[in-house]
């Protein structure tokens, strides 16, 4: 699971530990929901698809994947000064990204094992899956001095609650765009690998297929839940939440155009690329999808940006708190008209095309 997410402060406790980030709208969120609802829901609208997907999940294919190389075994003290902080902060956000679907998805496994045995088996492998992503990121962080405490993190942590629906709508394009996004990185990597600064990379390829089967499984739940679908609400919704996933990508990764320009590639046509590529996969399954290609999105969203660096800046000043918040309303009201003005553009229906093979 990728979430795209604010920039932390990035702090460093006596025993190496890092401090998990400061709450904010767009920091990594850990998610509960209504277990009794989603045990209770009749899923054999589109059993044989989830049989077919929990028989995948069983397969384990990436079991004997996240084996550190002697790649690793070197020091990493020469990655330092701006580059050591912009590579620790993706490390530290990744793992708590994927950290918080692991906890999701193991508590969502033990409330649903009497009720719901498919959904409950499914969720306990997705978890097994995010339980070694974290891992395999904490490991990494530990080549920098610095490892989240993640059972700290599990108590300190405030969870969002979402009605199920919400949890499909978002954790289904959350593991979709983290495909996106980390096939975009492996194979630009594969083609210059100049930029290879860290054997982290090389894990991608296959990586990015866990995240890809977690998004068919959401897909195939929704599938089994067709009011979650089908109507004007559904429609509105799915909007809703495509906007929300494509806007937060984007001011997060804009602000640290500096971490992509370290692998090569330029933050905005990355971003670009990936909302292109994860939108096109939406429409396989919502009924709508977002005119990416309006010449208006990306110029909106830059606009979005803009106005959160502003931001930025007045909230490093030294001004007093008074005149930091009186800068800093106008840009939140620009952000918020900008974002209408995206979430008010034409849509395309999918809903004539959702079976076509693309």
């Amino acid at each position: 699971m990728v979430d795209s997410l604010r920039k932390p402060d990035l702090q460093e406790t006596k025993a190496g530990n890092q401090a998990p980030p400061k709450e904010s709208i767009i920091t990594p969120r850990f998610y509960t929901t209504d277990f009794e609802e989603m045990a209770q829901m009749d899923i054999s609208v589109n059993e044989d698809e989830l049989q077919a997907i929990l028989e995948e999940f069983r397969e384990d294919y990436n079991r004997h994947h996240f084996v550190r190389d002697d790649q690793f075994d070197q020091s990493w003290e020469h990655i330092d000064g701006e580059t050591r902080r912009l590579f620790s902060e993706f490390l530290e956000r990744s793992c708590t990204a994927e950290f918080s679907g692991f906890l999701l998805y193991k508590e969502l496994s033990r409330r649903l094992k009497q009720d719901s045995p498919v959904l409950a088996e499914c969720f306990n492998l997705m978890s097994r899956d995010e339980a070694r992503h974290a891992g395999f990121l904490n490991k990494a962080l530990s080549d920098f001095n610095l490892q989240l405490d993640l059972g700290f993190l599990t108590k300190s942590k405030s969870y969002t609650f979402f009605k199920p629906k919400f949890i499909f709508y978002a954790t289904y394009l959350s593991e979709k765009i983290g495909y996106w996004r980390y096939i975009t990185i492996y194979r630009h990597l594969e083609s210059h690998p100049e930029n290879q600064i860290y054997p982290l990379f090389r894990f991608f390829e296959n990586w990015c297929q866990d995240e890809n089967r977690h998004g068919d499984f959401f897909a195939a739940i929704m599938k089994s839940q067709p009011q979650f679908l089908n109507d004007w609400k559904a429609k509105l919704w799915c909007r809703f939440f495509l906007l929300s996933v494509f806007a937060t990508m984007y001011l997060n990764d804009i602000q640290r155009k500096g971490f992509y320009a370290l692998l090569g590639l330029d933050a905005r046509e990355y971003d670009i690329y990936v909302i292109q590529k994860t939108n096109e996969s939406s429409g396989r399954v919502f009924p709508i999808i977002l005119n990416v290609d309006h010449p208006k999105f990306f110029e909106l969203l830059d606009r979005c940006t803009q106005s959160a660096e502003k931001m930025a800046i007045a909230a490093q000043s030294n001004l007093p708190k008074p005149l930091k918040l009186l800068k800093k309303l106008p840009n939140v009201a620009a952000i918020g008209v900008n974002l209408a003005r995206l979430y008010f553009m034409k849509p395309i229906d999918m809903t004539a095309t959702r079976n076509t093979v693309r």
